[in-house]
């Protein structure tokens, strides 16, 4: 919170900044506002930026190092018996020092030493956070001041306001690009461990999943068994299921509201689709055990067929019930976003209404529909609730989609679940698993990229 204030000050010393800027640009001509080289605008921007990317820059490394600093300056004050401990059990006490300043653990339930260290870290807190504010409010003033005295006539301000514009556009591009390298070497590095636990080969083409290890040299049962095609083909099968759901009625439905519905159907039934976007997914996973597994059991009963309660076919349809107003919506912006030029001269040559649409306005809309679909593909290779409460947490190695299946998402989440060492192959095949998701994404991704620019090339 008192960051966050501090924030707030940054913002409005900023914003006086921009002010003062301005008046001087002005003052600096006598208001003969044409014998400046920029809009005085442009020169209060360029105060507002000295003033607030300094502070916010030094903001920025305070919070990403405070922390650190202040731990290593009070376990560096503790006893040397404390201060010496292995890298291990100096981090227990680390996270014991930081529940007790934050009040976590009530002081009377410790000893007197790590009392003492919570103290002191709370009074590091606090000096450092006065130190801050200070140097902050000081490199503020100065930011106005400097920068003022910058303002002249000739000065080419509208050009550095966009460059320094163009550098905050180009450090937001990176930090996005460097977390994507980052999470993919933080679960490599993880799925390299596990392969040296697991042979690799055992992993990719293992027809057996049960991630149990045992506890002790003697215990019978538990080797553990990391093969990953029956979470393969339980992912692939339930995200048919539903795609095959979703996306003949989410296109289709999208057509008929942006070339056939009328304005007031399509005002009421827009939204009321996509009020299935908003309802959450443990909501769907209900409905799916609740109603749709139980009817599909009944149904498959009467027919003669034998439908497990958590089958993958259940787990599929409620899938694709809510993957609907994701490709829906976003193919009718699509289809709107069409220029009606193009179906006026369709219509002009004597197309009829739905060639224009086959041979005119999907192929114009076509990047947008497929991106629209990846992204429900993307939706229902990563669901977990569902699947849990429809199609169970048994690895079947089966092309029935009435029996019980599960996903990679799913084993994730039980494999992660509780307090787990991250030493052990049972953990370590949760980033394995992740691993195995990001790639199957990326293909998805250059399968839809290709299919966009080979169409396009065809169209133009």
């Amino acid at each position: 919170m008192k960051y966050t204030a501090l924030l707030i000050i940054i913002v409005a010393l900023s914003a006086a900044g921009f002010y003062a800027g301005r008046k001087r640009a002005v003052k600096v001509v006598n208001r003969e506002i044409r014998k400046l080289h920029s809009l005085p605008g442009y020169y209060g921007m360029f105060v507002a930026l000295w003033c607030g990317l300094p502070a916010v820059m030094i903001l920025g490394l305070w919070l990403a190092f405070e922390s650190f600093i202040i731990m290593n300056l009070v376990v560096s004050a503790m006893p040397s018996e404390i201060s010496t401990l292995p890298p291990d059990r100096l981090s227990l006490i680390v996270n014991d020092i930081r529940n007790i300043a934050d009040g976590i653990v009530a002081a009377d339930k410790v000893d007197e030493t790590l009392l003492s260290a919570a103290a002191h870290y709370n009074s590091l807190q606090a000096t450092g956070f006065l130190a801050l504010v200070t140097v902050v409010m000081s490199v503020c003033t100065a930011g106005i001041a400097l920068s003022r005295k910058f303002i002249l006539p000739g000065m080419r301000a509208r050009v550095n306001v966009e460059n320094a514009v163009k550098v905050l556009m180009i450090l937001c591009s990176l930090v996005a690009i460097f977390t994507t390298i980052g999470i993919v070497f933080s679960v490599l590095f993880e799925t390299i461990r596990f392969f040296n636990k697991v042979p690799m080969t055992d992993f990719l083409f293992g027809l057996q999943w049960s991630p149990q290890i045992a506890i002790r040299p003697d215990q019978v049962g538990a080797a553990g068994a990391f093969g990953m095609i029956p979470l393969l083909t339980g992912t692939l099968m339930i995200s048919s299921i539903a795609m095959a759901i979703a996306v003949p009625i989410g296109l289709f439905s999208a057509i008929y509201m942006s070339e056939y519905a009328g304005s007031r159907f399509r005002t009421a039934a827009k939204p009321l689709l996509e009020i299935l976007a908003g309802i959450p997914t443990v909501v769907y996973g209900f409905f799916a055990a609740l109603t749709v597994a139980p009817f599909l059991r009944e149904l498959g009963g009467s027919m003669g067929l034998d439908i497990s309660s958590e089958s993958a076919l259940a787990a599929g349809l409620v899938m694709g019930i809510m993957i609907i107003p994701f490709i829906s919506s976003l193919s009718d912006d699509v289809i709107n976003a069409v220029p009606q030029s193009l179906r006026d001269a369709s219509l002009g040559i004597g197309a009829t209404q739905s060639e224009t649409i086959i041979r005119v306005v999907l192929p114009a809309a076509l990047p947008g529909i497929v991106g629209s679909i990846l992204l429900g593909i993307s939706r229902a290779v990563g669901e977990t609730m569902i699947v849990v409460m429809a199609a169970g947490l048994t690895a079947n190695l089966t092309a029935n989609p009435l029996q019980a299946v599960t996903t990679f998402t799913v084993q994730i989440v039980t494999l992660l679940v509780g307090d787990q060492e991250f030493d052990s192959a049972k953990t370590l095949a949760a980033f394995a698993l992740g691993l195995v998701l990001f790639i199957m994404t990326l293909f998805l991704n250059i399968i839809a990229l290709y299919v966009v620019r080979r169409y396009k090339e065809q169209y133009e």
